[in-house]
């Protein structure tokens, strides 16, 4: 089975994920906006949020799973999607 890793998204990055509109297709996420968190061992990301459902610290709107392979599925209210960081691009030397 594969090894999910958790990325908690941070509380005031939560509230603006929460009342922005639902837009389908890839989401592009900030590493800024995230915190490293467990891994849980599951089949799939269903599988992963039902047994996180259990715990002490379930899976929230706005959080993060990463598969072994680095691909990324962000837990939404429809279920989970597809996601992909995104890295600022560093600001130019000035001449």
């Amino acid at each position: 089975m594969p090894l999910f890793r958790v990325h908690r998204m941070k509380e005031t990055a939560r509230q603006h994920f929460r009342w922005a509109p639902h837009v389908s297709g890839m989401a592009t996420v900030k590493p800024k906006d995230f915190e490293p968190g467990e891994q849980i061992e599951a089949g799939h990301e269903y599988a992963a949020w039902k047994r996180m459902q259990e715990s002490p610290r379930p899976l929230e709107v706005g959080d993060l799973l990463e598969t072994p392979s680095g691909e990324l599925r962000i837990c939404k209210y429809v279920g989970f999607e597809s996601a992909a960081w995104v890295i600022p691009e560093p600001v130019g030397q000035p001449s």
